[in-house]
């Protein structure tokens, strides 16, 4: 599998047979050059975690996907995805509504993508993404989780491979101070950005490893 970051919290998750993006983000969420890379995908599935402008944005994607949105089970040519309800901020909904976790088994991996989360796990949920061997988390605070509650997050799930989202990679010099943040909470040095993740079952980390993307 080839995972790539378009930005904010859209990921394209290329397995042998099935092209995936979460959350499609629109042109005002994301750079110019970002934008029209997803202008450019074609997908077989695309999912939403919630009904917001920067992670909506279907009629961005070509090949006439299937669209996913909320909790439930779904099967899509070959590919097994679990939503999971969830809250966009730490009191329920009340403030921001809900948000939808989505469980993805591709290509003998199991990948989670979390959304706009805006809290630590609950049983029900760490239930669910237990299973996760690469985790897919915001960590830019706002109205999602900060770093602090993403490094929470990861040692309740414990995944093989962390990618970072939901943060804006400045274009000068130096670390975005939410990854800077990130990094500290999770004990790494400074980590390379790559342009995409390509991974195995068999090619999975012994031990954690965050991953770093440059978005496209």
């Amino acid at each position: 599998m080839e995972i790539s970051w378009l930005g904010h919290s859209c990921f394209q998750l290329r397995g042998k047979n099935v092209v995936l993006i979460a959350d499609p983000v629109t042109p005002q969420q994301a750079d110019a050059e970002v934008a029209s890379q997803l202008s450019k995908v074609n997908a077989s599935i695309v999912t939403v975690s919630h009904d917001h402008p920067g992670h909506n944005y279907v009629q961005g994607v070509g090949g006439n996907p299937r669209v996913v949105r909320g909790p439930g089970e779904y099967e899509i040519s070959d590919v097994l995805i679990t939503g999971v309800a969830s809250y966009h901020d730490d009191e329920r909904g009340k403030k921001l509504g809900r948000n939808t976790i989505y469980i993805i088994h591709m290509d003998d991996l199991v990948i989670c993508h979390l959304g706009d989360l805006g809290h630590v796990l609950q049983e029900q949920q760490l239930e669910e993404v237990a299973d996760a061997d690469i985790l897919l988390l915001p960590i830019g605070g706002g109205n999602s989780i900060d770093a602090t509650q993403a490094a929470e997050i990861i040692s309740q799930v414990e995944p093989r491979v962390v990618i970072p989202m939901h943060y804006h990679p400045e274009k000068t010099e130096g670390i975005p101070a939410q990854l800077n943040k990130f990094c500290r909470e999770m004990g790494v040095e400074a980590i390379e950005p790559q342009p995409k993740f390509t991974v195995t079952k068999n090619s999975l980390p012994a031990t954690m490893q965050v991953v770093l993307l440059t978005p496209r």
